[in-house]
């Protein structure tokens, strides 16, 4: 790749959008002509996005229709390779494979007889490599779609050659829903979506989680770890084995099952996918894999990660492009996911990766030195591709250092993303929880919180997500009940001033971060319904425990146990947003931030509203259904007064007692 040239880029759009920009226009120009090379270079050798994101189809293991088994790997330094496996009894001469001029590795195995290949669906293989050294070594194909781990044995994964007979194959019945308009993720983890100590099934899934997700009136699945990943605990952000799903599980079919039975429900289903670092492993994943520190990644620290003891990709190279930009076009074809939530976003943009640095906000720390174009660039070009071939589908920022135009269309000088996580949001819940009394809360600031965020880019506001739910945080129920969340839960038990307390203060929080946060919302399974405990995974630490590696579904199933009440107003909440769309509305002005009125009941308090008209309640914290007091008649009809108050033109007047939400709407 050569310099990039900045003259065909257009800035108005970037200025139109935001005038602070200016002094960083040759940046933003600068890494634009980087992206406009190499999507012409794509286009120029492999004939576009399309071509180039199906690498799958030529790397790894593939079949044709008279069972001949072609088999192509990258690998540059080795003098020699060879496939082995059960079917050639791991013979290691017997099927070498040919180099071509640019590294890549391939061998053709014929079948036994007519459509029967030579290799046995769910037999195990792997390349074995001469070095220029004379060392011999031995790995798992990279593009390997199927590898499983028997822990009796090793912590080793093993390859397999996945074809089952055409008879088992999943064949999906359903076409994608529509992409919603108002986003509402549920984030899960289907190892832990079980009550059971041990690890959940895509089948159980399936059958047991799916229902409560709809009943909930969330619209998309975000589903986490499940990239295959060596070690359970890592929440499946150490993957060793991109093409292949976790075999803790189940199989591919079953995960496809899931997939299609969301999308015959209306779901939209995201994948969490982890492009920013690979693990270290060598044996069962893809480091030094041709015996180079720098196949895939970047050599010597540069190609490491000091926090996370993981590989950093070398995003400038054209062979690990193939490789990603195909990793994302495999689980939207083989799996058809409806889009991504790209993890550790901040690690790919920075040369700092996020370690030790703050981010002021200050436009001068998103450009410069610090800036990872190679990084960047990437982006810009999985983003570009993505919504080329798929239109309609979403692809989420995990970053927090508030990058511009990271929600922007690369076309325009953006990254490219549909969505950022606001992820300032849950920080700030934790603080006032932890360091804060009530009546010290500052509503302005509370306020700002939620609704700042860069116009004309898209959010997803979230009060909590898995991050607050891991052992060494604690929930937003957990920090304001745990003194009694095992004794005072139930029904048959005086409501206690801490329990009334949380739970009317974790719909409220839930209910503004909903409606003003941001145009997309998030939570993380069990947390809608203030689940008990915190989540962490087997490890040694904790004498390979699964006590708290699953979602207790019990206590929210118990009719005797108030959780179920904010189960029922999360449904509630969002399935009033469905009928009113107030997420994919333009961002709402706040019209009043009283630092008094937070502590004081009112038995009358004006609002002001814009339209005049008849108005009523159509939701309130306070009804007995959510584990409030009643005290709130939802069928009290509410008149305007035509006069100016607080910037609106008309006001009305509501009651509203302490440590309560309401939601008007007009008649």
């Amino acid at each position: 790749m050569g310099n990039a040239s900045a003259t065909t880029f257009d800035s108005r759009p970037v200025l139109d959008r935001d005038s602070w920009l200016e002094p960083f226009l040759p940046a933003i120009a600068h890494r634009h002509g980087r992206f406009q090379q190499w999507k012409s270079t794509i286009a120029q050798y492999e004939g576009g996005y399309d071509s180039f994101s199906k690498g799958y189809a030529k790397f790894g293991l593939n079949i044709d229709d008279h069972g001949e088994i072609t088999y192509r790997e990258w690998a540059p330094n080795p003098k020699e390779a060879y496939l082995i496996g059960d079917f050639n009894g791991w013979d290691r001469n017997s099927h070498p494979m040919q180099k071509d001029p640019f590294g890549v590795w391939e061998i053709k195995v014929p079948p036994k007889s007519p459509g029967e290949p030579a290799i046995a669906h769910e037999s195990k293989i792997k390349i074995s490599m001469v070095l220029p050294s004379g060392e011999r070594i031995e790995r798992l194909p990279a593009w390997i779609k199927r590898v499983t781990q028997d822990l009796t044995v090793s912590p080793v994964y093993d390859a397999r050659f996945w074809n089952p007979h055409t008879s088992e194959k999943y064949v999906f019945k359903n076409k994608r829903p529509p992409s919603p308009a108002s986003v509402k993720i549920y984030e899960s983890h289907v190892g832990i979506s079980t009550s059971e100590g041990r690890v959940g099934t895509y089948k159980e899934f399936t059958t047991n989680i799916l229902p409560r997700i709809k009943n909930l009136g969330y619209n998309t699945i975000q589903l986490m770890a499940i990239m295959e990943h060596a070690y359970y605990a890592s929440f499946g952000y150490q993957v060793t084995n991109f093409f292949a799903i976790s075999s803790r599980y189940g199989t591919p079919e079953e995960l496809k099952e899931l997939v299609d039975t969301a999308h015959g429900m209306g779901l939209t289903v995201l994948l969490d996918v982890i492009h920013s670092h690979a693990c270290k492993n060598v044996l069962d994943g893809i480091n030094l894999f041709d015996g180079t520190d720098h196949l895939y990644f970047h050599e010597g620290s540069k190609g490491r990660h000091e926090l996370w003891d993981s590989r950093l990709f070398n995003y400038g190279s054209h062979e690990v492009l193939r490789f990603l930009m195909s990793n994302l076009r495999f689980y939207m074809e083989e799996y058809e996911f409806d889009g991504f939530r790209f993890d550790g976003v901040t690690s790919m943009m920075y040369t700092h990766h996020g370690i030790g640095t703050g981010f002021s906000g200050g436009y001068h720390e998103y450009f410069g030195n610090q800036v990872d174009e190679e990084g960047v660039v990437y982006l810009m070009l999985a983003n570009d591709m993505i919504h080329d071939i798929y239109p309609g589908a979403i692809t989420i920022a995990e970053d927090v250092s508030g990058m511009p135009l990271l929600c922007v269309p690369a076309d325009n000088g953006g990254i490219g993303f549909d969505y950022r996580l606001s992820m300032a949001i849950p920080d700030m819940w934790i603080k006032l929880l932890k360091h804060k009394q009530d009546h010290e809360w500052d509503i302005g600031n509370i306020v700002h919180t939620l609704i700042n965020r860069r116009h004309g880019e898209k959010s997803i506001a979230y009060a909590e997500s898995h991050d607050q739910a891991l052992v060494g945080d604690k929930t937003l129920a957990f920090w304001m009940m745990d003194k009694e969340m095992y004794t005072n839960m139930s029904d048959l038990s005086e409501l206690t001033p801490v329990i009334d307390r949380g739970l009317a203060l974790h719909k409220m929080i839930r209910l503004l971060v909903h409606s003003l946060g941001g145009e997309g919302y998030l939570n993380f399974e069990g947390n809608e319904f203030g689940h008990p405990e915190w989540l962490d995974f087997p490890r040694a630490g904790n004498n390979n425990s699964f006590h708290y590696a699953r979602r207790q579904w019990n206590v929210v199933d118990d009719p005797l146990l108030r959780y179920k009440y904010l189960n029922n107003f999360d449904a509630a909440m969002n399935n009033l947003e469905s009928k009113f769309g107030w997420l994919a509305a333009p961002q709402a002005y706040v019209s009043l931030k009283h630092e008094v009125d937070k502590v004081i009941s009112f038995t009358d308090y004006r609002v002001g509203v814009e339209e005049a008209g008849t108005y009523s309640v159509v939701l309130s914290s306070d009804e007995k259904d959510f584990g409030g007091h009643g005290r709130i008649d939802t069928s009290v009809k509410h008149f305007t007064t035509p006069m100016e108050w607080n910037s609106r033109k008309n006001w009305l007047q509501v009651y509203i007692p302490t440590r309560t939400c309401l939601v008007l709407s007009k008649n």
